[in-house]
């Protein structure tokens, strides 16, 4: 029979590794292994090993035995001490080779007479099973990620939306609560709504990774939004008081005299709604526009503007 795997070596784990790290690698091993992401006719075996592996290190106290006794932990009585333990293994080992059928042993203290090795460990010797049943047991459903697009307005808002998602059976669709203020890459976890488990285990959890849609009037970095403000000459020249439109509706800008293209102009806490702290802000970008005809009175008083004005762009003055 082939020696088993180091339950360690199957997560890809240092044996010092932290219960954060267990579940770190088991999570990103069952996305690749299990059979409702992997069909491939290997991939059940090679997830049941990773699921036992993980379901015995991310138990401090299962975890605590297997260091002591490797893969025989099952079958070892909880009293007893790990160097008695190996004594008591290499002892039955020459039995088994043609040593005595019965020797004395002294465990944590206690003479256990004549007893049989392979009555008091007979898990070891591949008489038992786990936890009395044969076969793997239960298996938890292993966790899954998608990704849900949604708009800068849904973002901003909240609100549910159907999403449907495919799956081993055919595709299916459930209800997302988006939260208001959701940022692009952050994960909303659906409980329960991964891959099944097996025999009755619990269903693992869905992960949705946001991801904010192209928008055709905002752009957004983290929480902060800009948009574009289209401005008239004279309202730049001369300042205005300008409607804007923004997720959370319309709002006015101040313009002050002067202003020219590429000026940002700062509306505080307009932007992406913020559950645990600050909101962002929103930045109008401005654009002055001119018209593409000029009618006649408005072609003169361009004229007379230019020959008025000394204001030169090229020059800064």
């Amino acid at each position: 029979m082939a020696e088993r795997r180091d339950f360690y070596e199957i997560l890809g784990v240092s044996r010092d590794a932290t219960p954060e790290d267990i579940q770190r690698a088991y999570r990103k091993l069952a996305r690749t292994y299990h059979p409702d992401m992997n069909k491939d006719p290997a991939a059940e075996g090679k997830f049941k090993e990773i699921a036992e592996a993980y379901d015995v290190l991310s138990d401090p106290t299962t975890r605590k035995k297997y260091d002591a006794f490797g893969h025989d932990f099952r079958g070892v009585p909880d009293d007893v001490d790990p160097e008695m333990y190996r004594r008591a293994r290499a002892g039955g080992a020459r039995r088994q080779a043609g040593g005595p059928a019965n020797v004395e042993y002294e465990f944590s203290g206690a003479d256990f007479g004549d007893v049989d090795i392979e009555d008091l460990f007979g898990d070891f010797f591949g008489r038992g099973t786990r936890g009395g049943r044969r076969g793997w047991g239960p298996i938890a459903g292993a966790d899954q990620e998608a990704e849900l697009e949604v708009t800068v307005e849904e973002a901003y808002h909240g609100g549910k939306r159907s999403f449907t998602i495919p799956g081993p059976s055919g595709p299916r669709t459930i209800e997302v609560n988006i939260p208001a203020g959701v940022a692009d890459g952050q994960r909303i976890r659906l409980a329960g709504q991964g891959g099944q488990g097996t025999s009755g285990a619990a269903a693992g959890d869905l992960y949705l990774v946001v991801r904010l849609a192209r928008h055709p009037r905002y752009r957004v970095d983290g929480r902060n939004i800009a948009v574009e403000l289209r401005l008239t000459p004279w309202e730049a020249a001369l300042g205005a008081s300008v409607a804007v439109d923004t997720p959370g509706g319309e709002a006015k800008v101040r313009v002050r005299p002067g202003t020219s293209s590429g000026k940002r102009l700062r509306l505080k806490g307009r932007g992406m709604p913020n559950p645990r702290g600050t909101p962002g802000d929103l930045y109008a970008e401005v654009r002055i526009m001119v018209p593409e005809s000029l009618a006649d009175d408005e072609r003169r008083l361009f004229e007379e503007l230019a020959r008025v004005s000394n204001f030169d762009p090229r020059s800064g003055r």
